[in-house]
């Protein structure tokens, strides 16, 4: 006779026309049969992620994938603990990750779970720089960005789960790193902490002009620009670009809060495209995600050897998903935001 597991699940039941928040979830508990087929396992969730592209999936319109279904768990990657296993690959006790969702326990296929090993990075990594937003600044940078010695890269949303990253993959390139933040604390972090040549605080700044003189001033032009904000940061920075630059777009998270289901219509980078011949390729997690090993085997020594900065904020309670969630769009997180179950 298997254990049943008493649950809880935050299903995602309303569309948000602006700020995500409670009134857009319905919190149930139900209870989860722990009779387990051939090859199933039973995951207790430790760490659920909250991302920005949680938001890009709750709109109305296609994106890069069609709309999150209403009326199902909310997804998301996960961290857990195996409390029940009928597979030979997972043992109770194993550290997993899987994307099992807004929900404390879940049943899963073991073909669904990535074993983890705690005594070779904290686990927490597998959600951050170890995990999907890792591979994300990795590719991103590596590929579309090509960075080069002395090149000038300039990273929007820098102190965020995926900026932070590319900030010091550029720097292990050669490049010399500017990055963009909201706050005095943030730009401390990127100064400090991370040791970037420059920082642009975007909200000491009242005017668009006096954003794009600051970031002029910090960068002198830019060569490569890795952007995950959009909006008018971006408009400051693309007067700014170089001969041939690269532009990475990354997010735009300062559009996800209705801004992508009536986006803003205005081509007014062409110009500068043209003018400067340059290039500019969005990209995605997902295309990298059969070259996770590649990326792994290049950034995991320098996790473990303390070579790179992975910052972590943690909101505890599986009751502040939701808000955890809406704090993104805030700004009040730096590096990678983990809720703690």
């Amino acid at each position: 006779m298997q254990n049943n597991y008493q649950n809880q699940q935050w299903f995602y039941v309303k569309r948000p026309d602006g700020r995500v928040s409670n009134d857009h979830y319905e919190l149930r508990e139900t209870e989860l049969d722990g009779n387990l087929s051939t090859n199933e396992v039973i995951l207790r969730a430790k760490f659920i992620s909250v991302d920005p592209y949680i938001r890009i999936q709750q709109h109305e319109r296609n994106t890069y994938d069609v709309p999150h279904p209403l009326g199902i768990v909310q997804r998301a990657g996960v961290v857990g603990e195996v409390v029940a296993s009928a597979s030979p690959l997972f043992q109770v006790g194993d550290w997993v990750s899987a994307y099992s969702g807004w929900q404390l326990y879940a049943r899963c296929h073991h073909s669904e779970l990535t074993k983890l090993d705690p005594s070779a990075a904290p686990v927490s990594t597998a959600l951050g720089v170890l995990g999907m937003p890792g591979r994300t600044a990795w590719f991103g940078l590596t590929e579309a960005g090509r960075p080069r010695p002395g090149d000038t890269l300039l990273v929007s949303g820098a102190a965020g789960a995926v900026g932070s990253l590319v900030a010091q993959f550029g720097k292990r390139a050669g490049c010399r790193v500017i990055g963009i933040a909201g706050g005095a604390e943030k730009c401390r972090f990127l100064s400090e902490t991370l040791k970037l040549d420059g920082a642009v605080d975007y909200r000491a700044h009242t005017t668009p002009e006096a954003l794009s003189a600051a970031i002029a001033d910090a960068t002198g032009g830019v060569d490569i620009y890795f952007d995950n904000v959009g909006g008018p940061i971006t408009d400051a920075v693309i007067p700014l670009i170089k001969r041939r630059a690269r532009i990475i777009i990354c997010g735009a998270i300062s559009q996800y809060d209705g801004g992508l289901d009536k986006p803003d219509v205005g081509p007014r980078f062409l110009q500068h495209m043209l003018f400067q011949r340059a290039t500019i390729q969005g990209i995605l997690a997902r295309d990298f995600t059969n070259r996770m090993d590649e990326m792994l085997a290049k950034v995991a020594p320098w996790v473990k050897n303390g070579e790179i900065v992975f910052q972590e904020t943690y909101v505890d309670g599986f009751d502040q998903l939701p808000e955890a969630l809406n704090s993104l769009f805030e700004g009040k997180n730096l590096g990678k935001l983990l809720v703690r179950v």
